[in-house]
Protein backbone atom coordinates (compact mmCIF):
# COMPACT_ATOMS: atom_id res chain seq x y z
CA UNK A 1 0.00 0.00 0.00
CA UNK A 2 1.20 3.30 -0.67
CA UNK A 3 2.12 5.61 2.14
CA UNK A 4 0.37 8.60 1.34
CA UNK A 5 -3.10 6.58 0.82
CA UNK A 6 -2.39 4.35 4.43
CA UNK A 7 -1.78 7.90 5.84
CA UNK A 8 -5.14 8.61 4.32
CA UNK A 9 -6.96 5.27 5.92
CA UNK A 10 -5.66 6.29 9.42
CA UNK A 11 -6.75 9.46 9.44
CA UNK A 12 -10.09 8.61 8.27
CA UNK A 13 -10.17 5.47 10.72
CA UNK A 14 -8.97 7.47 13.25
CA UNK A 15 -11.19 10.27 13.66
CA UNK A 16 -13.63 10.46 16.56
CA UNK A 17 -17.63 9.25 16.28
CA UNK A 18 -19.76 12.48 14.79
CA UNK A 19 -16.32 14.18 13.75
CA UNK A 20 -16.57 16.38 10.41
CA UNK A 21 -13.51 18.24 9.68
CA UNK A 22 -13.69 21.37 7.61
CA UNK A 23 -11.81 23.28 5.57
CA UNK A 24 -12.26 27.03 4.62
CA UNK A 25 -10.42 28.61 2.03
CA UNK A 26 -9.84 31.96 2.92
CA UNK A 27 -8.78 34.80 0.66
CA UNK A 28 -6.32 37.47 2.64
CA UNK A 29 -3.18 39.71 1.95
CA UNK A 30 0.08 40.90 2.64
CA UNK A 31 -0.23 44.89 1.33
CA UNK A 32 -0.90 44.22 -2.37
CA UNK A 33 0.13 40.56 -2.63
CA UNK A 34 -3.31 38.05 -2.29
CA UNK A 35 -2.80 35.24 -0.44
CA UNK A 36 -5.17 32.32 0.07
CA UNK A 37 -5.08 29.82 3.12
CA UNK A 38 -7.14 27.63 4.32
CA UNK A 39 -8.75 26.76 7.69
CA UNK A 40 -9.15 23.51 9.22
CA UNK A 41 -10.99 22.42 12.27
CA UNK A 42 -13.68 19.81 13.43
CA UNK A 43 -17.14 21.44 13.12
CA UNK A 44 -18.47 18.74 15.69
CA UNK A 45 -16.62 20.62 18.21
CA UNK A 46 -18.28 23.74 20.41
CA UNK A 47 -16.55 26.86 21.26
CA UNK A 48 -12.87 28.31 20.53
CA UNK A 49 -10.14 26.17 20.71
CA UNK A 50 -6.04 26.69 20.61
CA UNK A 51 -5.14 27.80 17.05
CA UNK A 52 -2.35 26.98 15.28
CA UNK A 53 -0.69 28.17 12.09
CA UNK A 54 1.25 25.71 9.34
CA UNK A 55 3.19 26.67 7.32
CA UNK A 56 4.16 24.94 4.29
CA UNK A 57 7.42 23.52 2.82
CA UNK A 58 8.95 24.77 -0.30
CA UNK A 59 6.73 24.09 -2.97
CA UNK A 60 3.89 25.68 -1.32
CA UNK A 61 0.38 25.32 0.11
CA UNK A 62 -0.34 21.49 -0.58
CA UNK A 63 -1.85 18.19 0.45
CA UNK A 64 0.95 17.66 3.03
CA UNK A 65 0.13 20.29 5.25
CA UNK A 66 -3.10 19.81 5.03
CA UNK A 67 -3.53 16.84 6.31
CA UNK A 68 -1.09 18.06 8.50
CA UNK A 69 -3.66 20.47 9.60
CA UNK A 70 -6.48 17.47 9.57
CA UNK A 71 -4.35 15.70 11.89
CA UNK A 72 -4.26 18.99 13.94
CA UNK A 73 -8.41 19.30 13.86
CA UNK A 74 -8.23 15.69 15.03
CA UNK A 75 -6.61 16.76 18.05
CA UNK A 76 -8.87 19.52 18.45
CA UNK A 77 -7.19 22.75 17.31
CA UNK A 78 -8.25 25.04 14.95
CA UNK A 79 -5.44 25.12 12.04
CA UNK A 80 -4.53 28.22 9.61
CA UNK A 81 -2.74 26.87 6.90
CA UNK A 82 -1.29 29.77 5.67
CA UNK A 83 0.23 30.92 1.86
CA UNK A 84 3.86 32.79 2.01
CA UNK A 85 3.77 32.63 -1.41
CA UNK A 86 0.57 34.12 -3.55
CA UNK A 87 -2.37 32.44 -4.32
CA UNK A 88 -1.45 30.37 -6.59
CA UNK A 89 1.91 30.66 -6.68
CA UNK A 90 3.28 26.58 -6.37
CA UNK A 91 6.21 25.04 -7.34
CA UNK A 92 6.39 21.50 -9.42
CA UNK A 93 9.43 20.86 -9.32
CA UNK A 94 12.65 21.33 -6.95
CA UNK A 95 14.15 23.74 -9.33
CA UNK A 96 11.55 26.29 -9.24
CA UNK A 97 10.40 25.41 -5.25
CA UNK A 98 14.42 26.16 -4.63
CA UNK A 99 13.85 29.79 -6.52
CA UNK A 100 10.88 30.81 -4.54
CA UNK A 101 12.01 29.85 -1.44
CA UNK A 102 15.69 31.71 -1.74
CA UNK A 103 13.78 34.81 -2.60
CA UNK A 104 12.38 34.42 1.04
CA UNK A 105 14.92 33.06 2.64
CA UNK A 106 17.30 36.12 0.87
CA UNK A 107 14.64 39.16 2.07
CA UNK A 108 13.72 37.87 5.81
CA UNK A 109 11.84 41.17 6.58
CA UNK A 110 9.47 39.60 3.29
CA UNK A 111 9.24 36.08 4.60
CA UNK A 112 8.25 37.66 8.24
CA UNK A 113 5.70 39.72 6.30
CA UNK A 114 4.08 36.63 5.31
CA UNK A 115 4.02 34.81 8.06
CA UNK A 116 2.62 37.42 10.22
CA UNK A 117 -0.15 37.92 7.58
CA UNK A 118 -0.96 34.13 7.85
CA UNK A 119 -0.64 34.33 12.05
CA UNK A 120 -2.96 37.89 12.08
CA UNK A 121 -5.79 35.68 9.93
CA UNK A 122 -5.13 33.02 12.41
CA UNK A 123 -6.12 35.63 14.96
CA UNK A 124 -9.26 36.67 13.03
CA UNK A 125 -10.75 33.46 12.66
CA UNK A 126 -13.98 33.59 15.09
CA UNK A 127 -12.95 30.07 16.44
CA UNK A 128 -9.74 30.73 17.42
CA UNK A 129 -9.18 31.43 21.39
CA UNK A 130 -6.37 34.34 20.44
CA UNK A 131 -4.80 33.14 23.94
CA UNK A 132 -3.40 29.78 22.71
CA UNK A 133 -1.51 30.34 19.71
CA UNK A 134 1.38 28.48 18.79
CA UNK A 135 2.82 27.37 15.19
CA UNK A 136 4.63 24.68 13.05
CA UNK A 137 6.26 24.72 9.73
CA UNK A 138 7.76 21.93 7.66
CA UNK A 139 11.65 22.40 6.03
CA UNK A 140 11.02 26.07 4.57
CA UNK A 141 8.03 26.11 6.81
CA UNK A 142 10.50 25.17 9.77
CA UNK A 143 12.76 28.05 9.06
CA UNK A 144 9.84 30.04 8.83
CA UNK A 145 7.98 29.95 12.07
CA UNK A 146 11.81 30.74 13.42
CA UNK A 147 11.42 33.74 12.19
CA UNK A 148 8.04 34.32 13.51
CA UNK A 149 9.69 33.88 17.24
CA UNK A 150 12.42 35.94 16.06
CA UNK A 151 10.13 38.96 14.86
CA UNK A 152 8.81 39.00 18.59
CA UNK A 153 5.40 38.03 17.50
CA UNK A 154 3.15 36.77 20.35
CA UNK A 155 2.82 32.85 19.65
CA UNK A 156 3.04 30.54 23.01
CA UNK A 157 5.39 28.65 20.82
CA UNK A 158 6.48 27.43 17.67
CA UNK A 159 7.56 23.89 15.94
CA UNK A 160 10.47 23.55 13.32
CA UNK A 161 9.87 20.49 11.27
CA UNK A 162 13.21 19.77 10.27
CA UNK A 163 13.64 23.33 9.14
CA UNK A 164 17.13 25.34 8.23
CA UNK A 165 18.11 27.04 11.90
CA UNK A 166 20.72 30.06 10.10
CA UNK A 167 19.19 33.85 10.67
CA UNK A 168 21.13 36.82 8.99
CA UNK A 169 19.91 38.60 12.02
CA UNK A 170 20.91 36.61 15.38
CA UNK A 171 20.45 39.65 17.63
CA UNK A 172 16.11 39.46 16.93
CA UNK A 173 16.74 36.28 19.12
CA UNK A 174 16.42 38.59 22.17
CA UNK A 175 12.88 39.44 20.71
CA UNK A 176 11.55 36.28 21.12
CA UNK A 177 8.57 35.73 23.44
CA UNK A 178 7.55 32.19 22.24
CA UNK A 179 8.75 28.51 23.19
CA UNK A 180 10.63 27.17 20.99
CA UNK A 181 11.03 23.54 19.86
CA UNK A 182 13.58 22.42 17.28
CA UNK A 183 12.77 18.71 15.38
CA UNK A 184 16.11 17.95 13.37
CA UNK A 185 17.01 14.55 11.38
CA UNK A 186 20.88 13.70 13.04
CA UNK A 187 21.80 13.27 9.51
CA UNK A 188 20.43 16.33 7.54
CA UNK A 189 23.04 17.36 5.32
CA UNK A 190 21.06 20.38 4.42
CA UNK A 191 21.65 21.92 7.87
CA UNK A 192 24.85 21.03 8.63
CA UNK A 193 26.10 20.45 12.52
CA UNK A 194 27.83 24.11 12.56
CA UNK A 195 24.68 25.74 11.48
CA UNK A 196 22.97 23.35 15.17
CA UNK A 197 25.78 24.43 16.80
CA UNK A 198 25.37 28.36 15.72
CA UNK A 199 21.55 27.68 16.61
CA UNK A 200 21.94 26.46 20.25
CA UNK A 201 24.34 29.83 20.85
CA UNK A 202 21.79 31.64 19.82
CA UNK A 203 19.37 30.57 22.13
CA UNK A 204 21.27 30.37 25.05
CA UNK A 205 22.45 33.80 24.31
CA UNK A 206 19.38 34.92 24.76
CA UNK A 207 18.09 32.80 27.07
CA UNK A 208 15.42 31.72 25.43
CA UNK A 209 12.94 28.73 26.75
CA UNK A 210 14.19 25.68 23.80
CA UNK A 211 14.67 22.46 23.08
CA UNK A 212 15.91 20.73 20.32
CA UNK A 213 15.56 17.21 19.45
CA UNK A 214 17.89 15.07 16.89
CA UNK A 215 16.27 12.03 15.85
CA UNK A 216 19.35 9.58 14.67
CA UNK A 217 19.16 7.75 11.34
CA UNK A 218 16.72 10.53 9.66
CA UNK A 219 17.71 12.86 7.53
CA UNK A 220 15.63 16.02 5.78
CA UNK A 221 12.12 16.11 5.33
CA UNK A 222 12.00 12.83 7.55
CA UNK A 223 8.10 13.88 8.09
CA UNK A 224 7.23 13.82 4.49
CA UNK A 225 5.31 10.39 3.53
CA UNK A 226 6.12 11.47 -0.35
CA UNK A 227 9.82 11.96 0.40
CA UNK A 228 10.78 8.24 -0.27
CA UNK A 229 13.29 6.22 1.67
CA UNK A 230 16.88 6.98 0.15
CA UNK A 231 18.97 8.71 3.12
CA UNK A 232 21.47 8.72 0.35
CA UNK A 233 19.58 11.70 -1.48
CA UNK A 234 19.76 13.58 1.52
CA UNK A 235 16.08 14.16 2.25
CA UNK A 236 13.81 10.77 2.89
CA UNK A 237 10.53 9.87 5.17
CA UNK A 238 11.33 8.54 8.21
CA UNK A 239 8.79 6.63 10.09
CA UNK A 240 10.28 6.42 13.28
CA UNK A 241 11.29 9.90 13.54
CA UNK A 242 7.57 11.38 11.40
CA UNK A 243 6.19 9.66 14.78
CA UNK A 244 8.56 10.71 17.20
CA UNK A 245 8.54 13.71 16.70
CA UNK A 246 4.79 14.35 16.15
CA UNK A 247 4.24 13.12 20.07
CA UNK A 248 7.20 15.51 20.96
CA UNK A 249 5.00 18.52 19.19
CA UNK A 250 1.52 17.04 21.04
CA UNK A 251 3.82 17.07 24.46
CA UNK A 252 4.89 20.68 23.76
CA UNK A 253 1.40 21.67 22.98
CA UNK A 254 -0.45 20.30 25.70
CA UNK A 255 2.77 21.86 27.77
CA UNK A 256 1.46 25.19 26.68
CA UNK A 257 -2.29 24.82 25.93
CA UNK A 258 -3.46 21.72 28.11
CA UNK A 259 -6.41 19.52 26.54
CA UNK A 260 -8.07 21.93 23.01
Amino acid sequence: MKPRLLVFLILSISLPLGAEIRRETIEYRDGNTVLEGVAVYDDAKTGKRPGILVVHQWKGLGDYELKRAEMLAELGYLAFCADIYGKGVRASNPQDASKLASTYKSDRNLLRSRVSAGLARLQQHPLTDTARVGAIGYCFGGTTVLELARSGARVAGVVSFHGGLNTPNPDDTRLIQSRILALHGADDPFVPSSEVGAFEKEMRHANVDWQFISYGGAVHSFTDWTAGSDNSKGAAYNEKADKRSWTAMKAFFAELFGTP
